[in-house]
């Protein structure tokens, strides 16, 4: 564990469930207090209840859809100054990008990008002031290396990593971190709505990530100066290949990455 985060107030978009329950659960055992974030109200005071039953939580929730940039600012005020925000909340379709809606395609930008960025912009000015914070990026390997079926979803990740990039160069100066988290895929709801008809889950189910393992190393580095978080291992390796020879990894992997 890094820096104590007893009493840190951290907020975790899409919390509800999934990666981001999970994180809310490390986060409240290590002595934070934890505002959960996310559209479905009854989920969230569900959540709340147990982590009060289990933990004695210092836990508030507070129903947030990212994708309405224009209402974040007003959620942010009633919430106050926070230490570390994690931007969880995202989602994807995998489908040919021929066959890809331009709705599916506004709506993971909306979620994916532009809330992630209008919840960031919220939260650092107070973070900046005290010369101490940590932004969380929940990105994705596939926001390293493309493949067939989530051309939105991977441009989407590829965004989030650009900006997170330039904004940790910007802040190198202060005393605020930026994280980016970049997992394979993980044992959650997300891929009932990703993959519909159940085909990427069958092939890859037996390398799914456990989200309490990917949780657990996400608490472990929070208010810590830690660059990226990349998991699975091998998978990390195939994507540093990726970056060095693209075209013969493509052509290496065409079978396994039309599998999705």
């Amino acid at each position: 564990m890094g820096r104590s985060l007893k009493d840190k107030r951290i907020l975790i978009t899409g919390a509800s469930g999934g990666l981001g329950e999970r994180i809310a659960y490390y986060s409240a055992r290590e002595g934070a207090e934890v505002i959960l974030a996310a559209r479905r109200e009854e989920r969230l005071d569900a959540l709340k209840q147990r982590m009060s039953d289990e933990l004695d939580a210092k836990c508030r929730t507070i129903v947030l859809d990212v994708s309405r940039t224009d209402e974040i600012e007003a959620v942010f005020q009633t919430i106050g100054p926070i230490d570390i925000l994690v931007n969880n909340a995202g989602f994807g379709i995998f489908e040919p990008a021929l066959e890809a809606s331009l709705e599916d395609m506004k709506s993971m930008f909306e979620v994916n990008v532009f809330g992630l960025i209008a919840c960031t912009k919220m939260a650092l000015p107070h973070m900046i002031a005290q010369n101490s914070g940590h932004i969380i990026n929940i990105a994705s390997q596939a926001g390293k290396i493309a493949t067939p079926k989530s051309s939105l979803y991977t441009a989407t990740k590829h965004a989030v990593l650009g900006y997170s990039n330039s904004l940790r160069m910007e802040l190198s100066e202060t005393g605020v971190y930026v994280t980016t988290v970049n997992p394979g895929p993980i044992k959650t709801e997300f891929f009932k709505r990703a993959d519909r008809k159940g085909e990427y889950v069958k092939s890859v189910g037996k390398w799914m990530l456990d989200p309490d393992q990917v949780a657990g190393k996400i608490v472990s580095i929070m208010m810590t100066n830690k660059r990226e978080i990349n998991l699975p291992g091998w998978m990390n390796g195939i994507s540093k290949l990726y970056q060095l020879f693209p075209a013969l990894i493509e052509k290496a992997g065409r079978n396994a990455f039309h599998k999705k």
